[in-house]
């Protein structure tokens, strides 16, 4: 399926900034399940400074501010060929050994909230149908509900409050697939949805390796591996190696964050409903 996705990013200020840094993951992956057909990124208020693979293999683009704007704006735009291969994504490769992605992060250190929720789990059956079941656990123990949670929420807090969006379903899942001995990642991207076009943020979802088969995704707000409507765009141990654009800036003025995003099918639809990134 080839899907179009349109994508502009404005951050705009009170006060005029004097020097900002930020990193921008924004382009595709070519993989196996996916190649990127075309892709262009353009800055408004800022300048591209330099292109590099970080050490997720993430494309990433540092851009500077120009000194004293009031906004910035980024702009992608492109068409992806998405293969649907239930959710698998291949072997590992990269630069990152894989005994890497059982590494614990701040936002995905295990708590006696995340040790109840795997003492209440059913852990049977192969390590596959343990990951499946990993994830109706946590989609049944974890509401999806925008709005009550940020990026800085940590695996702790949103098995506590029983809410959050699929970045806390993909943290969690991500923190029990490595509880299990099971290497895991965070994957950010696009996701056509059915009921709209217009979309207001990306999303996300995990990845487990597993012996045999390589990396499969595992979408737990929607409750299904990833299939030819998802895009793969960066992946990490947690969100701030995969954030779609982080960084610094000097000021004191306050930021306000706009997100237009269009992700269409060129080819033929699908019939879920799905849920993104609030």
């Amino acid at each position: 399926m080839i899907l179009k996705i349109t994508h502009r990013t404005t951050y705009s200020y009170d006060t005029p900034i004097p020097y900002g840094l930020q990193q921008v993951r924004l382009t595709p992956k070519s993989r196996d399940t996916q190649k990127v057909l075309n892709w262009t990124m353009s800055f408004e208020g800022a300048q591209p400074q330099v292109s590099y693979e970080d050490e997720h293999k993430n494309e990433t683009n540092l851009i500077s501010f120009d000194p004293g704007v009031t906004g910035v704006t980024i702009h992608c735009e492109g068409e992806v060929d998405v293969t649907d291969t239930s959710g698998v994504t291949g072997k590992h490769s990269g630069f990152m050994p894989l005994w890497m992605f059982l590494r614990t992060t701040p936002l995905t250190k295990a708590g006696p909230g995340l040790r109840k929720l795997m003492r209440e789990f059913d852990a049977g059956g192969t390590p596959l149908d343990q990951l499946h079941g990993l994830m109706a656990h946590i989609a049944g123990a974890v509401a999806y509900a925008p709005g009550e949670t940020h990026v800085g929420t940590t695996v702790e807090e949103a098995v506590a409050a029983g809410k959050g969006v699929c970045q806390d379903h993909t943290h969690i899942f991500i923190t029990a697939a490595r509880a299990l001995g099971v290497p895991a990642r965070y994957v950010s991207g696009y996701l056509m949805m059915e009921d709209r076009v217009e979309q207001d943020a990306t999303h996300a979802w995990a990845e487990a390796h597993v012996d045999g088969i390589g990396w499969i995704g595992f979408d737990v707000s929607n409750a299904i591996c990833p299939d030819a409507r998802y895009v793969r765009v960066a992946t990490g141990l947690d969100y701030t190696d995969a954030a779609p654009v982080s960084g610094m800036r000097f000021g004191d003025g306050a930021e306000r964050l706009d997100v237009t995003l269009q992700v269409q099918s060129q080819g033929a639809q699908t019939q879920s409903q799905s849920q993104g990134q609030a």
